[in-house]
């Protein structure tokens, strides 16, 4: 497949501002969704990685394209391959976001390159997004956009990755109402997440695929339950997608100043692995 790089390259730059009041029912409606009493009201601080359900794009139903996202050529760079992933972040938390205090999201386009991989062209795309408030920046993520061709029927698996022996651990079981819930609260409609036929059909995969961002904030979770400090960073990297074909787990294990986490799939693959930082 052709793509004019330079063309591509031209978004380098382009600005995205959203504003947001952070009402509280997102947040209580993300604790339900994660099977959590938590009951998040006004001023209270969100926990790490919700602000993904906040500072959301709002695009009518006719700027949708086939695959349920956004049609590429507005704020996102019409890259011409086919499957599209949240790949990884990196998040410095500054401030707490609180409940109920009016905020802004900024996302600049930070930069784009073209690969040649395993699988075919890669295209990777970095957003830098701050969120910031009266008092200033509250929060600072590096996301990682990339795309990719179609998957070749001869495709061979990653290897398994050996880890440590975890501290903590969960099994999860996805299901078609977890991901519902999920992707309305993020008003994501890619249909990889809901669409079993389209998922399975047009893009190859062997289910319903999990969010990147669930999984992570998922992790996070984790952290948060057994190490109960202020998180002052957060990097994830997806490495395979997790289906909803069977169950996954989730692992901890405690360092001196962070938590190293990971995920994986039914076989027992890595299919994303994490850390959060704490202040010593």
């Amino acid at each position: 497949m052709t793509m004019d790089i330079a063309h591509l390259k031209s978004w380098i730059g382009r600005r995205e501002v959203v504003e947001d009041d952070v009402p509280g029912f997102p947040a209580r409606a993300l604790a339900a969704t994660l099977d959590q009493e938590l009951s998040p009201s006004s001023s209270d601080i969100l926990p790490p990685l919700w602000h993904w359900i906040y500072f959301l794009s709002i695009h009518r139903q006719s700027e949708i394209a086939e695959d349920g996202h956004a049609r590429r050529g507005g704020f996102i760079p019409p890259v011409p391959l086919p499957r599209r992933m949240f790949a990884g972040a990196q998040i410095e938390f500054r401030r707490p976001i609180r409940v109920g205090r009016r905020a802004i999201r900024e996302s600049t386009i930070e930069d784009l390159v073209v690969k040649k991989g395993r699988t075919g062209e890669l295209v990777f795309l970095k957003i830098r997004v701050d969120i910031r408030d009266d008092d200033g920046i509250a929060l600072t993520e590096y996301q990682d956009i990339v795309y990719r061709e179609a998957p070749q029927p001869d495709e061979t698996p990653v290897a398994p990755t050996e880890r440590r022996a975890p501290d903590w651990r969960r099994v999860i079981q996805p299901s078609d109402s977890l991901l519902f819930r999920y992707s309305a609260l993020i008003f994501n409609a890619h249909r990889i997440h809901l669409d079993r036929g389209y998922a399975t059909g047009h893009e190859g995969y062997g289910g319903l695929v999990v969010h990147g961002q669930l999984v992570a904030t998922m992790l996070a979770e984790l952290a948060r339950k057994h190490f109960q400090k202020p998180m002052t960073g957060f990097r994830f990297r997806a490495i395979r997608p997790i289906l909803d074909t069977g169950p996954f787990t989730i692992f901890g294990a405690q360092e001196e100043s962070s938590v190293l986490l990971w995920a994986e799939n039914l076989p027992g693959s890595i299919a994303m692995e994490a850390e959060a930082s704490y202040a010593p």
